[in-house]
């Protein structure tokens, strides 16, 4: 017991003098538990929700304020036309859309049918399906307002059960880019730029911390050629091998799970691209700061799943806090995510997309030229 208790106390020791290992082994756990406590919750709030009012009268302000003044969705703003706001939906400013007929409140007063138009993002399948259960939960309440007013409404649903003969005030749902509702086409597509950037950063952090290791970058040193030479020669090889790999993913995502192409494929190409050095500039960044692969790959582990879970690419940005919301625009994977389900299930264009592929630029740029600038520190 004595041997064993020198042999423990020898190892606390250890741990002691190395604190980078100590604070690796309990700061980042604690912190990753509140991170994915917060982020990955699949219960939808505050979906942005557009409206098309034609009929304009109390009774149809009222139903959009019952809308509205629930935790389920916000108002988006007024449109004029139903182009106007799917252009809307499409370029991610709304989550849903309701059009309201002319003949909403004299049809009402008249006791007949009458039908409002569920417009959804169907690009998250999951997303769509919580919104229209929550579109048709408040028309259900609208309709017991009603009851209450001494009208006579019918409720029923139209796209999960067949029509109710006494309905008054009936649902229409239409499902956008996504109308059989595929769940595989918003995960594949989201867990698409996942890959880029862990593999990106993974290969590229190995691969520098291993050439120091066996000490040939002194040896590079030796030759004519320039730190930032020796970084783009490092980075060359591994890019074309990762593009090579994210050629194959797209066509898996298109042969085996059936995704669309309805936008220019040479638009994913070129943002995988950009995901890529992204992931291949966090890497190098990390291998400046480590010295041996273990310690890289607990760096990288620190960095990739909170990468991961506030891309949007899991779950909905729409499920996760208030608060925590603005932090995702800071992430390359959210901003990649937009631009392969937009080019892919929406057939977006760079009229459209070019405010993510700046920001993907600007990331790259910045992260490569942190690790050529660190890098050189650390060879100085």
């Amino acid at each position: 017991m004595t041997r064993l208790q020198a042999l423990i106390r020898k190892e606390f020791n250890q741990i002691r003098r190395d604190r980078r290992m100590a604070l690796s082994l309990i700061i980042p756990p604690t912190l990753q538990l509140l991170l994915f406590g917060f982020a990955l919750d699949a219960t939808v709030s505050h979906l942005k929700l557009g409206v098309i009012d034609w009929s304009r009268t109390p009774e149809s302000r009222e139903m959009i304020s019952t809308l509205t003044e629930s935790k389920s969705f916000q108002l988006g703003g007024y449109y004029g036309s139903i182009h106007d706001l799917e252009a809307a939906i499409s370029r991610g400013r709304l989550d849903a859309g309701i059009v309201v007929p002319y003949e909403f409140a004299r049809r009402i007063e008249r006791g007949t049918p009458v039908d409002v138009q569920i417009l959804l993002n169907a690009a998250n399948a999951n997303t769509a399906t919580i919104a229209q259960g929550y579109a048709e939960g408040v028309i259900l309440s609208y309709n017991q307002t009603l009851r209450a007013e001494g009208i006579r409404p019918r409720v029923s649903v139209v796209n999960r059960a067949p029509p109710d003969r006494r309905s008054l005030v009936q649902t229409v749902t239409a499902f956008l880019y996504n109308p059989g509702l595929v769940n595989a086409w918003f995960i594949v597509t989201g867990t698409f730029g996942i890959l880029l950037i862990l593999n990106g950063s993974l290969v590229s952090a190995t691969a520098m911390v291993k050439e120091r290791e066996r000490g040939t970058v002194e040896q590079l040193l030796m030759t004519p050629a320039s730190t930032t030479d020796i970084v783009i020669a490092k980075i060359a090889p591994l890019f074309v091998l990762l593009m090579v790999m994210a050629s194959f993913a797209i066509g898996i995502m298109r042969l085996f799970f059936a995704v669309p192409v309805r936008g220019s494929i040479v638009l994913l190409v070129l943002s995988a691209g950009l995901c890529i050095l992204c992931g291949i500039g966090i890497g190098t960044f990390v291998a400046t700061f480590t010295k041996s692969a273990q310690q890289s790959m607990m760096t990288a582990f620190f960095i990739n799943p909170p990468l991961s879970v506030l891309s949007g690419s899991l779950t909905p940005v729409e499920a996760m806090p208030q608060w925590l919301q603005p932090v995702t625009w800071l992430n390359p994977i959210r901003h990649f995510g937009i631009i392969s389900r937009a080019t892919l299930m929406k057939g977006s264009s760079v009229a459209v997309l070019w405010p993510n592929f700046l920001a993907l630029i600007g990331f790259t740029v910045v992260m490569l030229s942190l690790s050529i600038w660190r890098f050189r520190k650390q060879l100085g």
